[in-house]
């Protein structure tokens, strides 16, 4: 089973001018840079929040790391949980753009509302709200993404548009940690700054995006002629029989596992403060050392994992966030510490956050493409939930050296697994073949 596609170049990335010459078709489509566009300003937004979040929490209103860790559960579990209804709507009204919009504008108006919540309470409830908006969207986006972009480009699209969206995962710390500078009530200016970038991010995916952009065309009628067929509706048995392709049953194991023993940024950030005495000033722009190595490496990442296999980069990533908590277990304390380990964990990003959605996109047909992009992110979202409770408990209980020794001998253990389910080999022995076409699902309203 391969985690990747190796093909040659797609004749849809060149063009002929009138002259005979070869032009090369632009690196990806205009809807992947609107997208791009739309990602990079609601991150800045959505960043500027989680970058002063855990201090905020843990220093402001006293809560402990098992409450923290519950918490950071929660954030990126309800997005988990909701990420699959959001795939589903977008499949089945046929509009990802609309269903897109949903949750863009739903995590908007939830950051004015932490101007009003100072317990944990109600930050808790709007911080589920916020995740709702964010499971929304994330499927339909990605989904759009795929399908504006050559089947042998996959990974260079995805590299693409997560290079703007961690540009503004760069920027947000950073205006975070400007207005904390600068702002006498810093914690709810940050929180006022941040609605207002997020309506932006709204109005560019209203006026830029394109209707319709990457929508799988209605299937043909049997004659060719005539008037086309009414698509039948995506139905969720429909969703369920993407589970019977091998392959996207492969990704979601994989993405399950791994999942299970990756740290979240923010205990991975607290960790790092712990281990090096960072100053709680600085604490916001440690998010900049991952963004930034992301950023730069996201599209040769991506580009890479199109050339040589998806499988292998997918993984190397994980090896590279091991060798990060090997770091911060074991390494000594000389300054360029917290440098290494940033890049590492911005290393491992740009390895898997865009290789993992460009391999299942490869998977599953495009009527069902934001379904299948779903039960894989799902998957991989609820799995990380369980590692940020776990570790939470682990850290209260152990202490951070013990908490994290578990974490990484889980995560060399699971990447073995991976490694071994997502092998290269058939298994009669004869190499798979990598350009093949994910099965054709069966068709439930189709008469036998």
């Amino acid at each position: 089973m391969y985690l990747a596609d190796r093909s040659a170049p797609s004749p849809a990335d060149t063009r002929t001018a009138p002259d005979g010459r070869r032009l090369r078709a632009p690196a990806v489509g205009s809807a992947v840079l609107a997208l791009g566009t739309v990602s990079l300003i609601t991150d800045v937004s959505s960043e500027m929040v989680t970058a002063v979040l855990p201090l905020y929490l843990i220093a402001g209103l006293g809560l402990s790391p098992l409450g923290f860790g519950a918490l950071d559960g929660l954030y990126n579990g309800v997005s988990a949980l909701v990420q699959l209804t959001g795939g589903h709507l977008a499949d089945r009204v046929r509009n990802h753009k609309l269903i897109a919009g949903i949750g863009y504008g739903l995590s908007a108006l939830c950051k004015p509302l932490l101007l009003l919540a100072h317990s944990l309470g109600p930050i808790s409830v709007i911080l589920a709200l916020e995740r709702t908006g964010k499971g929304l969207r994330t499927a339909p986006r990605d989904a759009m993404i795929s399908l504006s972009s050559p089947a042998d480009a996959q990974g260079r699209a995805f590299g693409v548009h997560r290079a703007m969206d961690t540009t503004g995962a760069l920027l947000g710390p950073l205006a975070a940690f400007l207005v904390l500078s600068v702002a006498v009530d810093g914690y709810d200016a940050v929180f006022g700054v941040s609605a207002c970038v997020a309506v932006l991010g709204v109005v560019v995916l209203m006026l830029f995006v394109p209707s319709g952009a990457g929508e799988a065309p209605p299937p043909r009628p049997a004659g060719g002629r005539g008037a086309e067929a009414r698509p039948d509706p995506v139905r969720l048995r429909d969703a369920a029989a993407l589970l019977r392709l091998p392959r996207l049953r492969a990704l979601a194991l994989c993405a399950v596992l791994l999942g299970l023993t990756t740290v979240s940024d923010a205990f991975v950030y607290l960790l790092l403060q712990r281990r090096t005495g960072i100053g709680d000033q600085w604490f916001p722009l440690l998010p900049l050392g991952t963004a930034a190595v992301f950023l730069l490496l996201a599209v040769p990442a991506g580009s890479l994992a199109d050339r040589i296999g998806r499988r292998t980069v997918f993984l190397t990533g994980h090896g590279l966030l091991l060798a990060g908590y090997g770091l911060l277990l074991w390494a000594p304390d000389w300054p360029p510490l917290p440098y290494l380990v940033l890049a590492l964990h911005g290393m491992f990003y740009a390895a898997t956050d865009g290789v993992l959605p460009a391999a299942v996109a490869a998977t599953v047909p495009g009527r069902l493409r934001a379904t299948g992009l779903a039960l894989v992110g799902t998957g991989q979202a609820l799995a990380r939930f369980g590692c940020s409770l776990a570790f939470g408990g682990a850290w209260s209980l152990w202490g951070t050296g013990p908490a994290l020794a578990a974490a990484a001998a889980g995560l060399l253990c699971c990447a073995a697994v991976a490694g071994y389910v997502l092998r290269p080999e058939a298994p009669g022995g004869a190499p798979a073949d990598p350009s093949a076409d994910a099965p054709a699902l069966p068709d439930p309203t189709r008469s036998p």
